[in-house]
């Protein structure tokens, strides 16, 4: 640690810049921090989407033996675009919106690696959300069969043209081929940010906790995401071409999808949770007034599990009939993974030790996110066992276990890292008291709808069904779960109604670093400028404005540091080339579309499919020999 003494932080008067905020600029926009506001903003909206999907799905099961408010049909197509929009939709997204906003500034870059490939990684993303929910809003308007009612697992061989035809799981496996595209565009850029533009000093172990989490998570999305791809593009043949990847009758194997899928899908779980995790790393040291405790343990054991994380698939597939040996090994791998999920844990626990603790709201939502991950963990650490995973699979208390780790444990890490870096993103906090009710329902609703389904799964009730039998003793957890629900419903109301305010100018005006924080993001202005930092900071601890501000180490914020920094930093300039390249791309894969799907080759229809296809082709070329001769450099 250096021991140079620093001055007083001075304000940033000089670097409120004039904004434009008009559409335009959004539209065109390579800077980070913009295009991590629309990344969160867009998962809400869609958050709010797949919640309304979930209400459908537990107003159905209030009562038993319902059959007048939703049709089975629509049942299906409920929980496969619930599942299918809050893991890809929401969730995912949710956590990009952190790996942009936060990555530059924590580890004191400019921006990402690749700016405008970043603002394409979004517009892909948004088109890909917009593609997969056309399908519900074209059943609105009375056209049935088009809505994805697979599952978001989509086994094989339900989803082959024999058994879903139409045009429903095209739309679900076309949609998530455009995200997938999207999201390996984002976990290459951010792997090559975080390698290449860390400022002078920032070595690999001097990355706060978020950083590190966010680089792993960027290692499982590219070498998760060509699994998955390659299981749609089999799936994709055999609907459309008359392959037999799947199809038992000529030779295919329907467990092929299921290996390609969860190799893909178990991945996936930590990619939603490690961003969470990353947050709360940052969070609780915070409030608790000390360092983390056993940061170098906390990183390794997020590398262990991305590690792992390949080698513990097929747990979900016990009731496949695998074998003895097979269920050996996998039983094995997912008790091993346990043990860093254990660590991490135990660590946070540990800072909280001990602490000077401060009950604000960013610090809840973290608490509550150490003690909801915790319940999911332990009702998962339990399937590791076979006999026990073959009795609970397909029942409720499985439902319950992926619930408490995705909603209880990612959502709420997330929100926690929202209240907590809004004053960074709009330089004021947001208003304490919906915040507080909103989490006050949040916490009330999680446990009132998912704790019952524990009992649900243990007393036989299975999963994926519309109804269920009356007299049997379901009824009552069943309605509480339903009521929970709407708890969460209308703690996510009062959540997004207080952002809103937000944006409107409600909360306190706060300075650059109103938490007391260590890291390099809260050395800014807030909100940052486009440039981020006028002169790049030289860092000498994992801590260094905290060094600065307590332990007279080297100046790292950008009012002392910046006084004799040049008046004007370039930066990449806008780009429309990306929302074009995006759409083309887009209407390329949507392109597959016309003739129907599912199988049904209509001949007066292929001409025109191939003539779109080729202009949306050529239209994509010409975008990227655009985007090559277009002037990008910083200016």
């Amino acid at each position: 640690m250096s021991t140079a003494a620093t001055t007083e932080v001075e304000h940033h008067a000089d670097v409120h810049e004039e904004e434009d905020n008009s559409l335009w600029s959004w539209l065109t926009t390579v800077d980070h921090k913009r295009i991590g506001k629309l990344y969160m903003f867009s998962a809400l909206i869609f958050f709010a989407m797949g919640g309304l999907e979930a209400l459908f799905i537990r107003v159905q099961l209030m009562y038993p033996e319902q059959s007048e408010f939703i049709s089975a049909q629509t049942y299906n197509e409920m929980f496969t675009m619930h599942a299918t929009t809050m893991v890809f939709l929401a969730i995912m997204p949710l956590s990009a919106a952190f790996f942009n906003f936060l990555i530059p500034l924590q580890i004191g870059a400019r921006d990402v690696a690749f700016p405008r490939m970043n603002a394409l990684s979004y517009w892909l993303f948004l088109f890909g959300g917009i593609f997969l929910n056309v399908p519900i809003f074209l059943k609105l308007l009375g056209v049935v069969g088009v809505t994805p009612d697979g599952g978001w697992f989509g086994y094989a061989n339900m989803t082959l043209s024999k058994y879903s035809p139409g045009m429903s799981i095209d739309f679900w496996i076309l949609g998530l081929a455009i995200l997938g595209n999207s999201s390996m565009m984002a976990g290459f850029n951010f792997i090559t940010t975080i390698l290449n533009l860390r400022a002078p000093g920032m070595t690999l172990f001097r990355m706060p906790i978020f950083t590190w989490m966010s680089l792993v998570v960027q290692f499982l999305i590219v070498m998760s995401f060509p699994m998955v791809t390659v299981g749609l593009l089999l799936m994709l043949f055999d609907r459309s071409f008359g392959t037999n990847f799947y199809f038992p009758p000529n030779g295919g194997d329907p467990l092929l999808w299921q290996h390609l899928f969860w190799l893909f899908g178990h991945p996936e779980v930590y990619i939603l949770i490690l961003p969470a995790m990353g947050i709360v790393s940052e969070v609780l040291p915070v409030f608790a007034r000390k360092p983390l405790f056993g940061a170098p343990f906390v990183i390794f054991s997020g590398i262990m599990i991305g590690f792992v994380g390949f080698g513990v698939w097929s747990h979900h597939m016990f009731t496949t009939g695998l074998g003895p040996v097979a269920d050996a090994a996998f039983s094995t791998t997912t008790m091993l993974i346990a043990v860093p999920t254990a660590v991490k844990i135990f660590n946070w626990i540990a800072t909280m030790w001990g602490g000077k603790i401060s009950f604000t709201l960013p610090n809840v939502y973290a608490i509550t996110f150490v003690f909801l991950f915790t319940i999911g963990g332990l009702s998962g650490v339990m399937h590791a066992s076979p006999p026990v995973d073959l009795q609970q699979q397909d029942s409720y208390f499985i439902v319950a276990h992926f619930h408490y780790v995705l909603v209880g444990g990612a959502l709420m890490g997330l929100f926690s890292g929202i209240t907590f870096y809004w004053p960074k993103m709009y330089g004021r906090k947001l208003p304490d008291g919906l915040g507080w009710i909103a989490w006050a329902l949040f916490f009330a609703g999680i446990n009132v709808t998912f704790f019952p389904m524990h009992f649900l799964g243990a007393m036989g009730m299975i999963r994926r069904s519309w109804q269920y039998p009356a007299g049997v003793g379901l009824e009552g957890y069943n309605l509480m779960a339903t009521v929970g629900a709407f708890l969460i419903a209308t703690g996510f109301a009062f959540f997004f109604v207080n952002l809103i305010r937000g944006l409107l100018g409600a909360g306190e005006k706060v300075g650059d670093d109103p938490w007391d924080a260590a890291t390099l993001e809260w050395s800014m202005a807030s909100p940052p400028p486009h440039y981020n930092f006028r002169k790049l900071p030289v860092v000498h601890s994992d801590r260094p404005l905290w060094d600065e501000k307590h332990e007279g180490g080297s100046p790292v914020s950008q009012a002392v540091i910046g006084k004799d920094a040049p008046a004007h930093v370039e930066m990449p300039p806008p780009s429309y080339w990306p929302l074009l390249l995006a759409l083309f791309q887009g209407g390329f894969f949507a392109a597959f579309l016309i003739g129907g799907g599912g199988g049904k080759f209509d001949a007066s229809a292929f001409g025109t499919q191939v003539m779109v296809q080729l202009v949306m082709g050529l239209g994509m070329l010409f975008t990227m020999f655009a985007w090559i001769r277009e002037d990008a450099r910083p200016r």
